[in-house]
C-alpha cells in the first residue's frame, strides 16, 4: 500500500526518494517543451496527483498540525515555572498626626521598590486528566492519518475516473474516425451510381448528411478530450498547457471477490476508520469530563526577592532600606464539592456524545456494506455486458463489411447499408461505455475496501 501512516507523514515529506521527484519534474518539463506529445500512463499520473494535488496537500498539513500535540504531549506532565519582576519608583507629600499631638510631615519624599520572584507549579494529580490528555493526542493524531488516506483515496479515485474518461474519448474518437472512413466510401459509392445513372440524387445527399454529422461528432470529440485533460491537469495541479497523451486501452481486474471486499472494509475501508476513531475519542472525551470530580494536588514552590529604599523618613522606625529574600514552597489542594453541577451536566453530554459516535459507525458500516453489494452488482453486470458488447460489434462490423460489398454489387439498398453503419455505430457507443462502467465499478470497489492503489 502506498498510503502511510500519518506519524510518518512529516519524514515522508522531508525524506523524499530524489529519483522519484526528478522523473517525475522531468517528465512535466518534457511535456511542456516537446513538440511530440509523450506518453502519460496512469501510474505516472498518480505520483504527479500525491505530490501535488491540493486537496491532498491540504489534509497533509492538517495532519502535520495534529501532529505538533502529539510530539509535545509530554509536556503535560512537566511543571509551570514563570518568573517576574517590577521596578516602583514613588514621589509623595507626608502628614502624620501622632496620639501625643506632634504632627509630622514632609514634601517630595522619593522612595523605590524592587521585586523579583520564580515560581514553580507543578500539578501532581488531576483525577488522571494529564495521561487521558496524552492519550486523545495520540488517537488524534491517528484519526489525521486516517484522514488524510481518506482524501488521497477520494482525490485519486477522482483522477482514475477523469483519466480514463480521456481513454474512454480516444476510442470514441477512433470509432468516430473509422465510421467516418465507412461514410466517405460510401459517399463515393453513391457519387459513381449517379454519375452512370444507376443511383438517386437522395441517396448521395443523405450519404453526404451522415458524413457531416460524423464530422461535427469528430470536431466534438476532440474538444471534450481537451476538455478533460484541462480536468486531469488541475486535478494534478500542473499548467494546462502541459502537452501529453494518454494510453487508449482500459485494463480490468475481474478477480474480485465480494466475501473477500467485506473482509477487508471492516480493516482498511476509511470512512469506517474515521468513524471507529471518533469512538475512540468520545469515550476519552467521557474519561475527561470525569477527571473534574476529583480533587486536584499542585506542588508550590518560589523564590521571592524585595528591596525598599527611601531616601527621606517622617517617622524614626522606618527603615531607609529593606530587602528581604526567600524560599517558600508547599502543597495545594483543589477539592470540587459543588460546581452548580457542571461535572454532571458535562459528563451527561460526553456520553450522549459517544452514543452518537457510535450509531454514526454503525450507520457507517451499513453504508459502506450497502454501496459494496450495490457496486459488485453493478461490477458483475458491467462484466457481463462488456463481454456481449465485444461480441456484438464483431458482428456488427461483420455485417457492415458485408453490406457494403452488396453495396458495391447492387444487391442491397443505401438503406441497408445505412442501418448497418447506424449499429456499428450504436455498438461502438455501447462497448466504449461498458468499458468504462466496468472501470468504474471496479474502481468504486476498491475505494470502499480502501485499497485502491498498491
Amino acid at each position: 500500500m502506498y498510503l502511510n501512516q500519518a506519524i510518518l507523514i512529516r519524514s515522508q515529506m522531508k525524506i523524499k526518494s530524489m529519483k522519484k521527484s526528478f522523473f517525475i519534474y522531468l517528465f512535466l518539463l518534457l511535456s511542456i517543451t516537446s513538440t511530440a506529445q509523450e506518453k502519460l500512463s496512469l501510474e505516472q499520473a498518480i505520483q504527479v496527483t500525491l505530490e501535488r494535488n491540493y486537496d491532498i496537500l491540504l489534509a497533509k498539513n492538517d495532519s502535520l498540525n495534529v501532529a505538533v500535540d502529539r510530539e509535545y504531549a509530554y509536556a503535560l506532565f512537566l511543571p509551570v515555572l514563570n518568573a517576574t519582576g517590577t521596578k516602583t519608583w514613588n514621589k509623595n507629600d507626608q502628614k502624620q498626626l501622632l496620639a501625643n499631638g506632634e504632627e509630622r510631615g514632609s514634601p517630595n519624599i522619593r522612595s523605590s521598590n524592587m521585586q523579583g520572584a520564580v515560581a514553580l507549579n507543578w500539578t501532581l494529580f488531576d483525577g488522571m486528566k494529564m495521561f487521558v490528555l496524552r492519550e486523545r493526542y495520540d488517537q488524534q493524531n491517528i484519526l489525521a492519518g486516517y484522514q488524510l488516506k481518506n482524501q488521497i483515496t477520494e482525490s485519486l479515485a477522482q483522477l482514475i475516473a477523469t483519466y480514463y474518461d480521456i481513454v474512454r474519448q480516444k476510442q470514441q474518437l477512433k470509432a468516430t474516425l473509422e465510421l467516418i472512413d465507412l461514410n466517405k466510401e460510401r459517399v463515393v459509392l453513391a457519387e459513381k451510381k449517379v454519375s452512370v445513372g444507376l443511383g438517386s440524387k437522395p441517396e448521395l445527399l443523405q450519404a453526404r448528411v451522415d458524413l457531416n454529422a460524423q464530422q461535427s461528432l469528430l470536431i466534438q470529440q476532440r474538444t471534450l478530450i481537451e476538455q478533460l485533460k484541462e480536468t486531469l491537469n488541475q486535478i494534478m495541479r500542473v499548467d494546462n498547457n502541459a502537452q501529453y497523451d494518454v494510453y487508449d486501452s482500459i485494463p480490468f481486474n475481474e478477480s474480485l471477490v465480494l466475501g473477500d471486499l467485506h473482509d477487508d472494509a471492516e480493516r482498511t475501508n476509511w470512512s469506517l476508520a474515521i468513524a471507529r476513531q471518533n469512538v475512540q475519542l468520545a469515550q476519552l472525551w467521557v474519561k475527561e469530563n470525569k477527571a473534574d470530580r476529583y480533587p486536584t494536588v499542585t506542588w508550590n514552590t518560589a523564590y521571592n526577592f524585595s528591596r525598599t529604599e527611601n531616601q527621606t523618613v517622617i517617622n524614626n522606625f522606618t527603615p531607609l532600606f529593606n530587602r528581604n529574600l526567600g524560599l517558600n514552597y508547599g502543597l495545594s489542594v483543589n477539592i470540587p464539592l459543588f460546581n452548580k453541577f457542571t461535572v454532571r451536566k458535562n459528563i451527561l453530554r460526553a456520553n450522549y456524545a459517544l452514543t452518537a459516535s457510535e450509531l454514526e459507525l454503525e450507520r457507517q458500516r451499513s453504508l459502506v456494506h450497502l454501496a459494496l453489494n450495490n457496486q459488485f452488482k453493478n461490477y458483475q453486470t458491467s462484466l457481463q455486458m462488456l463481454d456481449l458488447e465485444e461480441q456484438n460489434i464483431q458482428l456488427a462490423q461483420e455485417n457492415v463489411q458485408i453490406a457494403m460489398a452488396r453495396f458495391k454489387q447492387g444487391v442491397t439498398t443505401n438503406l441497408e447499408l445505412r442501418e448497418a453503419q447506424k449499429s456499428l455505430e450504436d455498438g461502438y457507443n455501447r462497448l466504449i461505455q461498458a468499458r468504462y462502467n466496468t472501470k468504474l465499478a471496479e474502481t468504486e470497489l476498491l475505494k470502499l475496501k480502501g485499497d485502491l492503489i498498491k
